[in-house]
């Protein structure tokens, strides 16, 4: 690699790259090639429609959700995406 730089392999993907980063997270460090393969082990899923939640999201106790309308869908009706 010309930039003097490590290389380090993406735990998702497995590609050996120059610009992958670390993300530090719960005593854990990991390491991505990009956003995309960060996302996708990171991410955690709502639990309601599968999706993974990329943004805020919302949370009922241990329960993760993308929007108040998942939470309600599963039974958490307190939650509510604006008043």
């Amino acid at each position: 690699m010309g930039s003097g730089g490590l290389m380090a392999t993406c735990e998702v993907c497995g590609n050996d790259y120059g610009m992958s980063f670390e993300v530090h997270a719960q005593g854990a460090v990991h390491v991505f090639d990009s956003f995309e393969c960060a996302i996708q082990r990171m991410a955690p899923i709502c639990e309601h429609c599968q999706c993974r939640i990329v943004g805020h999201g919302v949370e009922a106790g241990d329960r993760f959700f993308c929007c108040a309308h998942c939470a309600r869908e599963a039974g958490v009706r307190e939650l509510v995406d604006h008043a």
